[in-house]
């Protein structure tokens, strides 16, 4: 009994203390906030992070305290400030331990921002845009893109779940790059199909929060529930020892001798890849062409069409209106939308006018940078892609940009997404107009996962409609 006791005054010792030391920074934020963290771990297990984090920005402004040890910024000085500081900005946390791949740390759940940097070097140059446009890398695009025509075609009478489609188009898109020449076909391939079936269609945002908070928990849950060997696991692990790939895909250059990955750690880095790849560019393509689908956005579908069948011998990445109609996808619909969580040094730091203490685990979400900022982005919450063509405030819109996070640590697959997307949309609006089906019952609201989102019922059906080569100038 005086054990238990011990341990109870013990417990209320720690809160108190670190209550106290919370309310010392000022932050603003629910009082509740400064002493307990089972507010934010109710709303993490409840999949409502996201929104409940937003809220508390309306309520409080940009800068807000969500537990004793952590804080939310929503303004251009708290996003500079740590992922952008010193080049790379803060150390991750080991939240990032729910991001290793058969065990082993990738460039992405390396923790440590120069061990980042270090391994970094091995995929610069690959994920570089003057790589990117590598005459086999777009033609394996521009190839995926066809098949992906081909499925609209089929379907004209009728609707498409461009779900599956577009899912599909970003895992062969992804491992073509990887992999090349042993990319999937999981448009036509029903074996690779499961693939991606197995890797997007999945919702196991509270096991890994029970992951991260009670490792002992989900150990023992594991040796009572153990796990099969996923579709996915096999694929990657059996192309990693192949060594007859394209000297253009990623793979090539990891088994160079210069990189010094042992095999594992290949298949680690290139299973993280694949990964990221599809979920993320699936579900901003997904939202995007849902969005331009509506009937409020058809006067834009028609300009961007305008634009597509004027210029044909023009680059894909110089088409400007093109490119507003994608960056405005990705604001209103971040595929990362949630928060990258930092440690702020040793030593503390004053972020936005805030003394906080070392330790303490500060973040943005894109999500609410993208929304909750009127002098950057007015009207944020509609679907405006002309707010990118005016030269008047083009920089501050760019610097607020967090799609792709910031810094040295910001996604390396940047320009390989945004080449897939564009090549697709291209190749879809120069041909067709899209409606949202009325058979479509399907939510389309963002649903969180661990870190990205997706489409909350995971299913879009798109009717297609051939549209004759040149349409009324809008």
């Amino acid at each position: 009994m005086w054990g238990l006791t011990v341990l109870l005054l013990g417990w209320f010792l720690v809160v108190v203390v670190e209550g106290c030391v919370a309310l010392r920074t000022k932050v603003p934020g629910p009082w509740y906030n400064n002493f307990t963290s089972m507010v934010l771990k109710y709303h993490e297990f409840s999949k409502n992070r996201r929104l409940w984090i937003h809220h508390l920005h309306r309520r409080y402004g940009p800068v807000v305290r969500l537990s004793p040890n952590e804080v939310s910024f929503a303004n251009l000085d708290g996003m500079k400030e740590i992922y952008q500081s010193g080049g790379s900005g803060y150390d991750k946390t080991e939240f990032y331990d729910l991001f290793k791949q058969y065990n082993n740390r990738t460039m992405f759940s390396t923790l440590n921002r120069h061990d980042h940097a270090r391994r970094k070097k091995l995929f610069a140059e690959k994920y570089a845009m003057t790589n990117v446009v590598n005459s086999d890398i777009i033609q394996g695009i521009e190839q995926r893109a066809a098949s992906v025509v081909a499925k609209c075609t089929e379907s004209l009478g009728g609707h498409l779940d461009v779900y599956v489609t577009l899912h599909c188009y970003a895992l062969d898109c992804a491992s073509h790059f990887l992999f090349n020449p042993g990319g999937t076909d999981s448009l036509n391939n029903p074996n690779d199909l499961r693939l991606m079936q197995e890797l997007s269609y999945h919702d196991s945002i509270r096991q890994r929060w029970i992951q991260h908070y009670w490792p002992i928990l989900d150990r023992v849950n594991t040796i009572f529930r153990p796990k099969a060997i996923p579709l996915s696991s096999n694929y990657v692990l059996g192309q990693a020892q192949n060594t007859k790939g394209q000297s253009s895909s990623l793979l090539y250059k990891l088994q160079s001798k210069s990189s010094g990955l042992p095999a594992i750690k290949i298949a680690a880095e290139c299973m993280d890849h694949m990964a990221a790849g599809i979920d993320t560019t699936g579900d901003a393509l997904c939202f995007l062409m849902h969005e331009l689908s509506l009937p409020r956005c058809q006067h834009i579908q028609k300009h961007l069409h305008q634009e597509i069948v004027d210029n044909p011998d023009v680059k894909t990445n110089d088409l400007v209106y093109l490119d507003a109609v994608v960056k405005e996808g990705l604001r209103l619909f971040p595929p990362i939308p949630m928060s990258l969580p930092r440690y702020v040094p040793r030593e503390g730091h004053n972020i936005s006018g805030y003394d906080i203490p070392g330790g303490s685990i500060v973040s943005c979400q894109a999500y609410t940078l993208h929304l909750l900022n009127p002098d950057v982005f007015p009207e944020g919450d509609r679907f405006l892609p002309e707010r990118w063509l005016e030269k008047e405030g083009e920089a501050e819109r760019n610097r607020l940009f967090f799609a792709f996070a910031s810094g040295g640590r910001g996604c390396i697959g940047k320009s390989l997404a945004l080449m897939e997307m564009k090549t697709l949309l291209r190749e879809v609006y120069g041909r067709f107009i899209t409606k949202v089906s009325p058979q479509m019952k399907g939510d389309m609201s963002i649903d969180d996962q661990i870190i990205a989102s997706r489409p909350k019922d995971q299913t879009c059906l798109l009717e297609f409609e051939r549209l004759a080569e040149i349409v009324e100038p809008v």
